[in-house]
């Protein structure tokens, strides 16, 4: 493969220096191809080993199996015997299923919160000022019909303050998405990867496919609407060289176009509470960590013995975190942000949590699939963290709102079994309360950060936000069932219309 833009003898300087410097325009052409010195063998290899490479390697972590037999009899014989006490005490069982409901809901956010004040304060990063010594750097950025987003990405990416000569970056197209194609090789003076059709199409299949031509012993990997802070590269790798125990850092991530109404404010809201809080106190636990889906740092040699991306898992970020835990490799937070925007309007949004829920989903059933292994693998506490914060997570969004109607109708037809709802009432009404008001209470101390009642009265509204992810876990149940591949991109650059 051709290499990016090269330039010898240039030392340490910025790639938009560079190619001012020499004069190149970014419409210039200075793009590589993807087609092998060999022609079709090495793209073949590489696009089957991009679909493949994990069902191969370690099938035990594919998600291209949706659920296991053993899984299935499980869940029937759970379902079945559910369905036998209830014959035989449907009262009792009622009582225990409420109150089992209530349980889960408020101690997946009770642990949240937990984990968001031990997550509260974050380490200082200090940038990297020398040029000797760094590693090369790969830079992936999957694209799919970003033709409008492109140019601010070409921008954000020539702002890094990286030497040019250090960095690889890989702006990976679809190859029937001709027109982001063209768009890139116009615009960009970068390499452009070709992803040959296959399926599934996701976006892990297509930075498994880039990763195998990657020349950096660092890779990074960035959304098309990213805006990461120019130094995070060199923080990154004076991180890894301050703590070479860690095989991956996670950059925060942080929504630009929070103003653009209520949904992207939420949004915003959520972001907040992730990386500021939720993520940093996993890190604080050394416990297993779900990535966020942009701004991972990885060693290269590291991610790829791990297996790389799992194709078939919609969240593929969540997933390999968990897997690196697995397989004994530390995850940690890095001290940068990473700006991007987040959905303005609900079809979006939906979509996106739909595909964020199913993904949760597809990581549970693959870890769990074999609990003596993964409880060999994590420890109790490891696994108890995957319960509670992935598990907690898909968990209240799926039964907040049958809570919310048990409560509801137990106030209003106390004349059925006036002893029986009652009790409905009080322990769907006490989880109803103590849930969203840990929701509540994180959201105000994410927003209480910019000191103004406004944004903390906004915060108060954060219920109502949950239960549209609440209907968004019931679509991707269905999903799961019906299209579990199924990939639902979020479009990006409505912010800009």
């Amino acid at each position: 493969m051709v290499g990016i833009l090269r330039r010898p003898g240039v030392v340490g300087v910025p790639l938009r220096a560079l190619v001012a410097r020499q004069g190149l325009p970014l419409a210039d052409g200075l793009v590589a191809s993807t087609a092998d010195d060999g022609g079709r063998p090495k793209r073949a290899h590489a696009s089957q080993n991009a679909v493949s490479g994990l069902l191969n390697a370690k099938p035990q972590f594919s998600a291209s199996r949706v659920i296991t037999p053993r899984q299935k009899v499980c869940f029937a014989a759970v379902g079945a015997a559910i369905a036998c006490l209830f014959m035989v005490w449907p009262r009792i069982m009622a009582q225990v299923l409420v109150a089992g409901m209530s349980f889960g809901f408020v101690a997946g956010l009770a642990f949240r919160a937990a984990l968001a004040w031990l997550g509260r304060r974050a380490e200082r990063a200090v940038v990297e000022p020398r040029d000797e010594g760094l590693p090369i750097y790969t830079v992936l950025v999957p694209l799919f019909h970003e033709k409008a987003v492109l140019p601010q990405l070409v921008d954000s990416l020539l702002a890094l303050d990286y030497p040019a000569e250090k960095l690889d970056v890989k702006l990976i197209v679809e190859e029937d998405d001709d027109e982001t194609r063209i768009a890139a090789e116009r615009l960009s003076p970068f390499e452009t990867v070709v992803v040959p059709r296959s399926r599934p199409r996701t976006k892990p299949k297509a930075c498994n496919f880039a990763l195998q031509f990657a020349r950096g012993s660092r890779v990074v990997v960035y959304d098309a609407e990213d805006h990461p802070e120019p130094d995070q590269l060199r923080k990154a790798a004076k991180a890894f060289r301050k703590d070479p125990g860690v095989t991956c850092f996670q950059a925060r991530l942080a929504i630009d176009n929070a103003a653009s109404g209520w949904l992207a404010r939420m949004f915003a809201l959520d972001y907040g509470i992730w990386f500021r809080t939720l993520l940093p106190g996993l890190a604080s636990l050394h416990a297993p960590m779900p990535l966020g889906g942009t701004s991972n740092h990885f060693r290269t040699s590291d991610l790829m013995k791990a297996g790389a991306w799992d194709p078939f898992n919609v969240t593929e970020d969540a997933d390999l975190g968990i897997r690196l835990a697995r397989l004994d490799r530390r995850v940690s937070m890095l001290d940068s942000t990473t700006f991007e925007e987040a959905p303005c309007r609900f079809g979006p949004w939906f979509r996106q949590r739909t595909r964020w829920m199913k993904g949760y989903m597809q990581t549970l059933l693959v870890h769990t699939r074999d609990p003596g292994e993964l409880a060999r693998n994590l420890g109790f506490g490891g696994c108890a963290v995957i319960e509670m914060f992935l598990g907690g997570a898909v968990w209240s969004a799926l039964v907040n709102p049958i809570l919310w109607t048990i409560f509801v109708v137990s106030c209003l037809a106390r004349s059925v079994d006036p002893a029986l709802l009652d009790f409905f009432a009080r322990i769907s009404g006490l989880a109803f309360v103590a849930g969203n008001g840990l929701l509540v209470a994180l959201s105000i101390a994410q927003e209480g950060r910019l000191r103004r009642l406004g944004s903390v009265l906004f915060a108060l509204t954060y219920p109502v936000y949950w239960l549209l992810v609440s209907a968004a876990a019931y679509r991707a149940l269905w999903q799961l069932w019906h299209d579990p591949f199924r990939w639902e991109k979020t479009p990006h650059g409505d912010a800009a219309l």
